[in-house]
């Protein structure tokens, strides 16, 4: 049968839960509406999303339609949490993308737009909530059009401009007046759709138009059939089972994977597809449950990898220190949080000495971890005042090398730091050959590289780097003449990881680095007769307007510092009278001017070795 891997993505409260649910009703999965009021809903399954009626992990739930089955997977909307979303893109055939009928396109949509389009996942867009009062479906229509992507409407009302410039055919007709036939505008709708999305209306309270969006998922998204070859998948969620079991979600893209293959995180001894009874294999375009991964993390490939992979969304910009009120529930601390990185890996858990400091996207992803760690793992924790992440770039080139035999380590190494493009990452690259030492040797110094370079000259990760290895050597392995290895005469991968934060942080500083901030551009509408009021405080928390719009409300937008974000969404209020709304993304790093802020040091971080290596050296 088909499958159709589909993601609901929308801004918090559009009412994606809601349409899921009634998505969920329609296909006849649950004889009863659930409710986000009520914490009755099918997807969220976690009690503090029940709670605070918010999605937190994405859920996935199946049905089948028109012969497709259909893997539904809910994701969260609120932007704290735009990590879930970034591990659920990498899974999806298509996508739906929920927008109110009241507030319009937001901040949040367009963030998911241009990451859906760059991606080219076909999407439809629902217009939510067209019951609801204050509904303007025609104004958001435009609004779509103007300020989120080409669109059509999904009963091919005005369609024929905006896809003729998609289809030569079409465009030709259009040219020349030439009636074009209802089912021939809608394949060619079917076959455009990660360029030129249908628009449907409707309310998932009421159903109104919901029965044309289920049309339209197997009418205008690609479902995927099983595909030969060897076993290809990726894994999207971790979660812990009732047992602290870890349980792997992934999706297949082809081959089979069964139950007691081998992985590298394990051997599989449980397999529940979605949407199937029991079983022992999943197949290309199904999502499973994995049982007996120990080793599983999120974003691994399982078996041949498809694709690297590649973020998606910013990384958090902001952290805290985490601190338990219990002294003693120390190390329990840590070993949740561990936990929970599991399930999140961009929490990036670090040990400063006696701190343990996590990243975050903003304020209310805290309070979710701190209400997790005490209703699941019983610790009550307090957080310090959240602080800006920064990152180092470096500014030019340097180059350091090491040669064996002239200190304590049996390697030679030599690197070459460079600045790469904005937005490239840290690229390793070899000036040597292949051949010229064993290839774990060179796996060694990769891999540290990437580690060392978490914390620069002032303790920010250092990223748009190349690391050019120039320099390699080594000594082959060595006997006594009885036969025992002599480690003092044979170089080990352990020499090489040794030995290249050394070299590697000789060379960035030779180059230098620069710390950048990160800024995020704001929208802020508000009434008129407090424009000249809010200015100024703008201002004082760094924002710098860029465009101004006068009216009633009027409009400003500009840059503003991440860390000074939440202070301001929480002083818009009292300054609008409740009118105002403020819409934020993450948009770049700037530059710091003056002195550059600095970050402690990782006790898990191989730079702290490299006190240790110069102090050795010297003796030596």
């Amino acid at each position: 049968m088909p499958c159709l891997n589909l993601g609901i993505l929308a801004h918090v409260d559009a009412g994606k839960t809601s349409l899921t649910e009634r998505l969920l009703h329609t296909a006849g999965v649950i004889d009863e509406l659930g409710s986000v009021d009520a914490g009755s809903t099918q997807t969220d399954s976690m009690a503090l999303e029940r709670q605070r009626g918010i999605t937190i992990r994405s859920a996935v739930v199946s049905f089948v339609l028109d012969g497709v089955a259909v893997n539904l997977i809910d994701t969260p909307g609120h932007p704290d949490f735009i990590a879930e979303v970034e591990r659920v893109l990498s899974v999806l055939d298509g996508a739906v993308l929920v927008v109110s009928a009241v507030e319009g396109v937001q901040a949040q949509t367009r963030v998911l737009m241009r990451t859906l389009r760059r991606l080219r996942i076909p999407t439809l867009i629902f217009v939510n909530k067209t019951d609801r009062r204050g509904a303007d479906p025609e104004r958001v229509y435009r609004e779509i059009v103007a300020r989120l992507a080409p669109a059509v409407r999904a009963d091919l009302s005005d369609g024929l401009e905006t896809l003729a410039e998609h289809d030569d055919t079409l465009l030709a007709a259009y040219v020349d007046g030439t009636p074009v036939p209802a089912r021939r505008l809608r394949d060619v709708l079917a076959r455009t759709s990660a360029d030129v999305h249908p628009v449907f209306f409707g309310s998932a309270i009421t159903g109104d138009g919901v029965a044309d969006l289920m049309t339209g998922l197997t009418a205008l998204l690609p479902a995927v059939s099983e595909e030969d070859g060897p076993a290809a998948g990726t894994v999207f969620k971790v979660e812990r089972g009732p047992a602290g079991e870890k349980i792997a979600y992934v999706r297949m893209f082809s081959g089979l994977l069964r139950v007691r293959d081998r992985l590298p995180a394990g051997k599989v001894t449980a397999i529940r597809v979605f949407g199937e009874d029991a079983t022992d294999q999943v197949g290309a375009g199904r999502i499973a449950k994995l049982w007996g991964l120990t080793g599983i993390r999120v974003g691994d490939a399982i078996g041949t990898p498809r694709s690297a992979t590649r973020q998606h969304f910013a990384p958090p910009t902001l952290e805290t220190v985490v601190t338990p009120v219990r002294r003693s529930d120390k190390g329990a601390l840590h070993a949740a949080l561990t936990q929970l990185a599991e399930q999140d890996p961009l929490i990036n858990l670090r040990q400063d000495g006696e701190e343990i400091s996590v990243s975050l996207y903003g304020e209310v992803q805290k309070e979710v971890i701190e209400a997790t760690l005490l209703d699941e793992y019983g610790i009550a924790v307090s957080f310090r005042e959240t602080t800006t992440i920064h990152i180092e770039r470096p500014v030019g080139t340097g180059a350091a090398v090491e040669f064996i035999g002239t200190g304590p380590f049996l390697a030679t190494i030599g690197l070459r730091v460079e600045p790469g493009p904005v937005g490239s990452g840290v690229e390793f690259r070899r000036e040597v050959e292949l051949g010229s030492m064993p290839y774990a040797f060179f796996v060694a110094v990769e891999e540290t590289v990437h580690a060392t370079l978490a914390q620069g000259l002032f303790g920010w990760a250092v990223t748009d780097v190349v690391v050019t290895m120039t320099h390699s050597g080594y000594w082959a392995r060595q006997s006594h003449s009885h036969g025992t290895f002599d480690k003092s005469m044979s170089s080990t991968a352990g020499d090489f990881r040794n030995l290249t934060p050394l070299v590697l942080m000789t060379a960035l500083a030779q180059a230098g680095t620069r710390v950048y901030e990160p800024v995020h551009r704001f929208r802020l509408e508000l009434p008129e007769d407090v424009y000249g009021t809010v200015l100024p405080v703008l201002a004082r928390h760094g924002a710098v307007p860029l465009n101004s719009t006068m009216g009633n409300p009027c409009t400003v937008e500009g840059d503003i510092p991440a860390g000074h974000v939440h202070t301001l969404s929480q002083r818009v209020p009292t300054l609008t009278r409740g009118e105002g709304v403020l819409e934020n993304t993450f948009d770049r790093y700037r530059a710091v001017t003056g002195a550059f802020p600095t970050r402690a040091r990782s006790d898990h971080n191989p730079l702290n070795r490299k006190e240790y290596l110069l102090h050795v050296v010297r003796r030596i």
